[in-house]
Protein backbone atom coordinates (compact mmCIF):
# COMPACT_ATOMS: atom_id res chain seq x y z
CA UNK A 1 0.00 0.00 0.00
CA UNK A 2 1.74 3.51 -1.30
CA UNK A 3 -0.09 7.26 -1.13
CA UNK A 4 1.02 10.46 -2.31
CA UNK A 5 -0.92 13.86 -2.19
CA UNK A 6 -1.42 15.85 -5.17
CA UNK A 7 -1.76 19.01 -3.29
CA UNK A 8 -3.33 19.74 0.00
CA UNK A 9 -4.56 23.51 0.95
CA UNK A 10 -7.79 25.60 0.51
CA UNK A 11 -7.22 25.90 -3.10
CA UNK A 12 -7.48 22.22 -3.78
CA UNK A 13 -7.13 19.12 -2.40
CA UNK A 14 -6.48 15.10 -3.88
CA UNK A 15 -4.72 11.95 -2.22
CA UNK A 16 -3.67 9.18 -4.35
CA UNK A 17 -4.14 5.55 -2.56
CA UNK A 18 -2.62 1.80 -4.45
CA UNK A 19 -3.00 -1.29 -3.74
CA UNK A 20 -2.27 -3.87 -6.15
CA UNK A 21 -3.98 -3.32 -9.22
CA UNK A 22 -6.00 -0.94 -7.42
CA UNK A 23 -5.77 2.54 -7.74
CA UNK A 24 -7.77 5.17 -5.58
CA UNK A 25 -8.13 9.12 -6.15
CA UNK A 26 -9.65 10.85 -3.31
CA UNK A 27 -10.84 14.32 -4.08
CA UNK A 28 -10.04 16.21 -6.79
CA UNK A 29 -10.31 20.21 -6.22
CA UNK A 30 -8.57 20.61 -9.23
CA UNK A 31 -9.40 22.14 -12.66
CA UNK A 32 -9.49 19.12 -15.07
CA UNK A 33 -5.84 20.15 -17.06
CA UNK A 34 -4.44 21.03 -13.47
CA UNK A 35 -5.14 17.35 -12.29
CA UNK A 36 -4.20 15.62 -15.43
CA UNK A 37 -1.02 16.99 -15.10
CA UNK A 38 -0.49 16.36 -11.34
CA UNK A 39 -1.29 12.73 -11.71
CA UNK A 40 1.45 12.32 -15.02
CA UNK A 41 4.13 14.54 -11.96
CA UNK A 42 3.52 10.91 -10.17
CA UNK A 43 3.61 8.80 -13.08
CA UNK A 44 0.01 8.63 -12.99
CA UNK A 45 -2.54 7.91 -16.52
CA UNK A 46 -5.77 9.13 -15.46
CA UNK A 47 -7.00 6.20 -17.27
CA UNK A 48 -5.79 3.93 -14.88
CA UNK A 49 -7.90 4.99 -11.69
CA UNK A 50 -9.82 2.85 -10.53
CA UNK A 51 -12.46 4.85 -9.00
CA UNK A 52 -12.84 9.07 -7.59
CA UNK A 53 -14.03 9.38 -4.07
CA UNK A 54 -15.40 12.98 -2.99
CA UNK A 55 -15.38 14.16 0.66
CA UNK A 56 -17.98 16.37 0.15
CA UNK A 57 -18.77 19.35 -2.24
CA UNK A 58 -16.82 22.40 -1.25
CA UNK A 59 -14.79 23.42 -4.34
CA UNK A 60 -11.13 22.54 -3.21
CA UNK A 61 -12.37 19.19 -2.84
CA UNK A 62 -15.00 18.37 -5.32
CA UNK A 63 -14.01 21.31 -8.35
CA UNK A 64 -12.72 18.88 -11.29
CA UNK A 65 -14.06 15.08 -10.21
CA UNK A 66 -16.80 15.08 -12.40
CA UNK A 67 -15.05 16.28 -15.05
CA UNK A 68 -12.46 14.03 -14.89
CA UNK A 69 -15.06 10.93 -14.04
CA UNK A 70 -16.73 11.80 -17.32
CA UNK A 71 -14.01 12.16 -19.62
CA UNK A 72 -12.34 9.01 -18.40
CA UNK A 73 -15.60 7.09 -17.42
CA UNK A 74 -14.28 6.76 -14.06
CA UNK A 75 -16.66 5.70 -11.14
CA UNK A 76 -17.04 8.27 -8.41
CA UNK A 77 -18.11 7.91 -5.33
CA UNK A 78 -19.51 10.15 -2.96
CA UNK A 79 -22.80 10.67 -0.23
CA UNK A 80 -26.09 11.51 -1.88
CA UNK A 81 -25.92 14.88 -0.40
CA UNK A 82 -22.44 15.62 -1.82
CA UNK A 83 -24.12 14.31 -5.10
CA UNK A 84 -26.46 17.08 -5.04
CA UNK A 85 -23.70 19.59 -5.88
CA UNK A 86 -23.16 18.36 -9.35
CA UNK A 87 -23.11 20.71 -11.93
CA UNK A 88 -23.10 18.58 -14.65
CA UNK A 89 -24.76 15.06 -14.77
CA UNK A 90 -21.87 11.69 -13.68
CA UNK A 91 -23.42 8.64 -15.19
CA UNK A 92 -21.19 6.57 -13.30
CA UNK A 93 -21.63 7.98 -9.25
CA UNK A 94 -22.14 5.42 -7.37
CA UNK A 95 -23.67 5.81 -3.70
CA UNK A 96 -22.14 5.94 -0.72
CA UNK A 97 -23.75 5.00 2.95
CA UNK A 98 -21.47 6.77 5.14
CA UNK A 99 -22.61 3.71 7.80
CA UNK A 100 -21.06 1.11 5.38
CA UNK A 101 -18.14 0.12 4.27
CA UNK A 102 -17.26 -1.33 0.93
CA UNK A 103 -14.24 -2.64 -1.30
CA UNK A 104 -12.91 -1.44 -3.97
CA UNK A 105 -10.65 -3.88 -5.62
CA UNK A 106 -7.76 -4.23 -2.94
CA UNK A 107 -8.68 -1.74 -0.85
CA UNK A 108 -11.62 -2.06 2.10
CA UNK A 109 -13.04 1.69 2.50
CA UNK A 110 -14.42 2.72 5.63
CA UNK A 111 -16.37 5.94 5.44
CA UNK A 112 -16.37 8.36 8.30
CA UNK A 113 -18.97 11.29 9.08
CA UNK A 114 -17.60 14.47 10.54
CA UNK A 115 -18.91 17.63 11.21
CA UNK A 116 -18.37 20.30 8.77
CA UNK A 117 -20.86 23.10 7.14
CA UNK A 118 -21.89 20.76 4.16
CA UNK A 119 -24.54 18.48 3.16
CA UNK A 120 -22.97 15.11 3.72
CA UNK A 121 -19.61 15.15 4.44
CA UNK A 122 -17.47 12.17 4.81
CA UNK A 123 -13.78 11.32 5.59
CA UNK A 124 -12.38 7.99 5.06
CA UNK A 125 -10.34 5.19 6.59
CA UNK A 126 -8.70 2.70 4.21
CA UNK A 127 -7.08 -1.02 4.54
CA UNK A 128 -5.88 -3.09 2.38
CA UNK A 129 -4.00 -6.11 4.36
CA UNK A 130 -2.46 -4.70 7.18
CA UNK A 131 -1.95 -1.61 6.86
CA UNK A 132 -4.17 1.18 7.27
CA UNK A 133 -4.29 4.63 6.09
CA UNK A 134 -6.55 7.31 7.34
CA UNK A 135 -7.59 10.51 5.74
CA UNK A 136 -8.98 13.10 7.94
CA UNK A 137 -9.58 16.81 6.79
CA UNK A 138 -12.35 19.21 6.78
CA UNK A 139 -13.78 18.80 10.46
CA UNK A 140 -14.74 21.66 13.00
CA UNK A 141 -14.05 19.33 15.69
CA UNK A 142 -13.07 15.57 16.88
CA UNK A 143 -15.95 13.25 17.67
CA UNK A 144 -15.95 10.29 19.93
CA UNK A 145 -16.56 8.44 16.33
CA UNK A 146 -13.12 10.14 14.91
CA UNK A 147 -11.19 9.09 17.82
CA UNK A 148 -12.11 5.51 17.68
CA UNK A 149 -11.93 4.99 13.73
CA UNK A 150 -8.37 6.75 13.45
CA UNK A 151 -7.36 4.92 16.18
CA UNK A 152 -4.49 2.73 14.63
CA UNK A 153 -3.66 4.16 11.47
CA UNK A 154 -0.05 3.21 9.75
CA UNK A 155 -0.58 6.74 7.98
CA UNK A 156 -2.67 9.72 8.92
CA UNK A 157 -3.19 12.79 6.69
CA UNK A 158 -4.50 14.79 9.12
CA UNK A 159 -5.73 18.92 9.08
CA UNK A 160 -4.09 21.17 10.54
CA UNK A 161 -5.78 24.40 9.40
CA UNK A 162 -5.61 27.16 11.33
CA UNK A 163 -3.62 28.22 14.45
CA UNK A 164 -6.09 30.23 16.71
CA UNK A 165 -4.09 33.72 17.26
CA UNK A 166 -3.84 34.38 13.64
CA UNK A 167 -7.31 33.35 12.52
CA UNK A 168 -8.49 36.51 15.24
CA UNK A 169 -6.44 38.46 13.99
CA UNK A 170 -5.97 37.84 9.96
CA UNK A 171 -7.85 39.40 6.86
CA UNK A 172 -10.95 37.19 7.17
CA UNK A 173 -13.79 39.09 7.85
CA UNK A 174 -16.23 37.86 11.25
CA UNK A 175 -18.47 35.98 9.60
CA UNK A 176 -15.46 33.70 7.66
CA UNK A 177 -13.74 33.52 11.26
CA UNK A 178 -16.03 32.50 12.81
CA UNK A 179 -17.27 29.36 10.38
CA UNK A 180 -14.14 28.76 9.98
CA UNK A 181 -12.90 28.71 13.93
CA UNK A 182 -16.83 26.73 14.62
CA UNK A 183 -17.54 23.16 15.56
CA UNK A 184 -18.18 22.87 11.53
CA UNK A 185 -15.49 24.65 10.49
CA UNK A 186 -11.98 23.09 10.26
CA UNK A 187 -9.38 21.87 12.63
CA UNK A 188 -7.12 23.97 14.74
CA UNK A 189 -3.23 23.52 15.04
CA UNK A 190 -4.09 22.53 18.71
CA UNK A 191 -7.85 20.47 18.01
CA UNK A 192 -5.49 18.04 15.77
CA UNK A 193 -3.01 17.83 18.50
CA UNK A 194 -5.97 17.11 21.40
CA UNK A 195 -6.70 13.94 18.85
CA UNK A 196 -3.32 12.63 18.05
CA UNK A 197 -2.90 12.46 21.96
CA UNK A 198 -5.98 9.56 21.98
CA UNK A 199 -4.18 8.03 19.23
CA UNK A 200 -2.27 4.54 19.22
CA UNK A 201 1.21 6.54 18.46
CA UNK A 202 3.24 3.27 18.73
CA UNK A 203 1.24 2.02 14.95
CA UNK A 204 1.77 5.38 13.78
CA UNK A 205 4.68 5.61 10.97
CA UNK A 206 3.47 8.69 8.80
CA UNK A 207 2.03 11.44 9.79
CA UNK A 208 1.48 14.74 6.63
CA UNK A 209 0.42 17.79 8.24
CA UNK A 210 -2.53 18.78 5.51
CA UNK A 211 -4.75 21.28 4.56
CA UNK A 212 -2.97 24.25 6.12
CA UNK A 213 -4.20 27.87 5.99
CA UNK A 214 -1.97 30.20 4.04
CA UNK A 215 -2.98 33.09 5.77
CA UNK A 216 -3.98 31.62 9.31
CA UNK A 217 -1.39 29.20 9.84
CA UNK A 218 2.61 28.39 9.31
CA UNK A 219 4.01 24.77 9.14
CA UNK A 220 5.98 26.13 12.19
CA UNK A 221 3.23 26.66 14.16
CA UNK A 222 1.90 23.21 13.32
CA UNK A 223 5.12 21.46 14.24
CA UNK A 224 4.95 23.41 17.45
CA UNK A 225 1.54 22.36 18.73
CA UNK A 226 2.42 18.44 17.74
CA UNK A 227 5.72 17.56 18.56
CA UNK A 228 4.88 17.61 22.72
CA UNK A 229 2.54 14.43 22.01
CA UNK A 230 4.74 13.20 19.40
CA UNK A 231 7.61 12.90 21.58
CA UNK A 232 8.63 9.49 22.00
CA UNK A 233 6.76 8.26 19.00
CA UNK A 234 8.94 7.09 15.73
CA UNK A 235 6.44 8.65 13.22
CA UNK A 236 7.98 10.70 10.40
CA UNK A 237 6.44 13.97 10.20
CA UNK A 238 6.03 15.89 7.17
CA UNK A 239 3.61 19.33 5.83
CA UNK A 240 2.06 18.55 2.57
CA UNK A 241 2.36 21.76 0.39
CA UNK A 242 -0.50 23.11 -1.56
CA UNK A 243 1.21 22.94 -5.03
CA UNK A 244 3.03 19.82 -5.15
CA UNK A 245 1.57 17.72 -1.78
CA UNK A 246 3.92 14.89 -1.29
CA UNK A 247 5.74 12.31 -3.30
CA UNK A 248 4.82 8.64 -3.44
CA UNK A 249 5.42 7.03 0.16
CA UNK A 250 4.91 3.04 0.77
CA UNK A 251 3.47 1.62 4.29
CA UNK A 252 5.67 -1.53 3.23
CA UNK A 253 9.06 -0.35 3.77
CA UNK A 254 8.37 1.41 7.38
Amino acid sequence: MRFTSLGSGSKGNATLIESGETRLLIDCGFGLRDVEERLHRRGVAPESLTAILVTHEHGDHLKGAPMLANRYRLPLYTTPGTARSFKTPVPTYQAINVHQSFRLGDIDVEPVTVPHDAREPSQFVFQAGNYRLGLLTDLGSVTSLVRERYRQCQALLLECNHDPRMLAEGPYPPSLKRRVGGDWGHLSNQQAADLLASLDLSVLRHLMISHISEKNNHPDLARAALDPVLAGATAVVQTLSQDDGCDWINLETV
